[in-house]
């Protein structure tokens, strides 16, 4: 018993080395391919209808959703004022594309409060605030050849919490994904296993509590961090007169160069 227990010991500090130079390196990798990443918010126009099909295509590869003549996914969730949608492009190609709400009492509608709104709609009567991503969608194709575009995409998710000053970031997700947002945001189920309109599978609601995992989540992934500036191109919104961004370069390298 003593052997066993000393080699575990042993195995645990070689294993748990290793994971974090995995851990580091992935970092690495991420933090590179953000280099050449971009971001746009995309609210009309060619780049709208862009991520429309991409949702489609992506969906449809694991039949998520039924098949329509339009070969594009929207509801009327994309037009509430709450809204942001967004493209990521890697080389000026469209990767990935993914949507978010910001649910407060003053604009509650998002796709977690409208499945879950019992669990829901009483935090927001009480004052508390949500960012709800959604519709995240991957080109196929380009996933093959970078892995690491969900940490690119739900980077933005991240961002969106810091701007808004959010303690909660929702996750109305298949229960197969649950695994990833439980390790990579530490996010609780707080709703069980609910059909989702237009979705050809049921859902569960998770909820990342922000504040707790902050840290923890740069320093393991510092690709996370943005800085002030980014975070209001992404999410502020442009004054009388004023243009919105065309493109929103990614900030976090400004982080590792200060360090």
């Amino acid at each position: 018993m003593t052997i066993h227990q000393a080699t575990s010991g042993g195995d645990a500090d070689v294993k748990s080395s290793s994971e974090s130079e995995a851990e580091s390196s992935f970092a690495s990798h991420v933090s590179s391919l953000l280099e050449r990443t971009e971001y746009r918010r995309c609210d009309k126009g060619e780049d709208l209808e862009d991520i429309y099909r991409l949702r489609y295509k992506s969906y449809r590869l694991s039949d998520m959703v039924s098949e329509n003549v339009d070969h594009t996914i929207h509801d009327n969730l994309d037009e509430v004022e709450n809204c942001y949608k967004f493209g990521i492009y890697i080389d000026g190609q469209l990767v990935s594309t993914l949507r978010i709400h910001h649910a407060c009492r003053e604009t509650p509608r998002s796709p977690s409060t409208t499945v879950y709104g019992d669990v829901l709609h009483p935090q927001l009567a009480a004052g508390t605030t949500f960012v709800d991503p959604s519709r995240f969608a991957a080109d196929p194709d380009w996933s093959r050849v970078y892995p690491q575009i969900p940490y690119l995409t739900l980077r933005l998710a991240g961002m969106a919490c810091f701007y808004f000053e959010t303690p909660y970031c929702l996750s109305t997700i298949r229960p197969e994904h649950s695994g990833f947002y439980r390790r990579i945001y530490k996010s609780e189920q707080i709703g069980e296993l609910r059909e989702y309109p237009g979705l050809n599978y049921k859902v569960v609601l998770y909820r990342a509590d922000v504040n707790a995992i902050r840290e923890r989540s740069f320093k393991r992934f510092p690709f996370f961090k943005s800085t002030p500036m980014e975070q209001r191109l992404m999410f502020g919104r442009p004054g009388v007169g004023e243009l919105a961004p065309l493109t929103i370069l990614p900030t976090a390298k400004y982080y590792r160069e200060a360090a």
